[in-house]
């Protein structure tokens, strides 16, 4: 277990949240795998702090939906269900259609712009196969798309999800053959966005969704097959 703590020199942090965002982030990421037990006094010695705050930290994320807690083996880092991947994603699909029919009425130049270059640093980090850069530009794609649809309570909604949101991305993308397919489903929503068209906007995102919760739902049922 090789987790680091990242500390914002300019900003204090508790340090029950230092140890939530280390954590985070190695779930996140993968370092931490699905169905991995977070140890207390593993973690802790690993990471140089008392149980207690890593205690905390293991609570928050449980409230996130990233830990779970086991009868009789304690807390390990929470699965990716079918069914959660569904309850997620059908939410996240419903919100995005919204987002980008909003955005199709109030979006300006300067933010097709920016989802323009958004596009090409995502083709980019595809071609340079840097996963974890790939998945920060995907991100920062659709979060583009929400804050062109000027909505603050929509945009609430989509980041309580984004977490969740991230995982099913990284999962999704650590499989090459769904590159290029990225591309071009984002190249069709930025073109619908230019030419401000609602309905092609909005088949376009549902594609693309529908097409994550596809690929991450066969990977799940390939890993079941595989320890069958």
């Amino acid at each position: 277990m090789d987790l680091k703590l990242n500390i914002d020199a300019g900003e204090y942090l508790p340090l029950r949240e230092v140890v939530f965002h280390s954590l985070r982030e190695a779930i996140l990421t993968g370092q931490l795998q699905p169905g991995e037990r977070l140890m207390e006094i593993q973690i802790a010695e690993k990471l140089g702090v008392s149980r207690t705050p890593v205690r905390e930290a293991i609570r928050k994320l449980e409230i996130e939906g990233l830990a779970v807690m086991v009868p009789r083996k304690g807390a390990e880092v929470a699965k990716i269900t079918k069914k959660q991947l569904r309850d997620v994603l059908e939410v996240r699909k419903a919100m995005e259609e919204l987002a980008v029919q909003l955005a199709c009425r109030r979006i300006s130049k300067e933010a097709v712009k920016e989802l323009e270059e958004a596009h090409l640093e995502v083709k980019k980090m595809a071609m340079d196969m840097n996963l974890t850069a790939l998945v920060k530009a995907d991100v920062r794609f659709h979060e583009i798309i929400y804050n062109a649809a000027d909505n603050e309570r929509l945009l609430q909604i989509l980041n309580n999800l984004k977490q969740q949101m991230y995982r099913y991305r990284l999962e999704y993308l650590k499989n090459k053959k769904n590159h290029e397919l990225i591309i071009k489903e984002h190249a069709d929503i930025l073109e619908a966005l230019q030419t401000l068209d609602m309905d092609h906007a909005t088949s376009a995102i549902r594609q693309h969704i529908s097409n994550q919760e596809n690929g991450v739902i066969a990977l799940l049922e390939q890993t079941e097959n595989q320890n069958e």
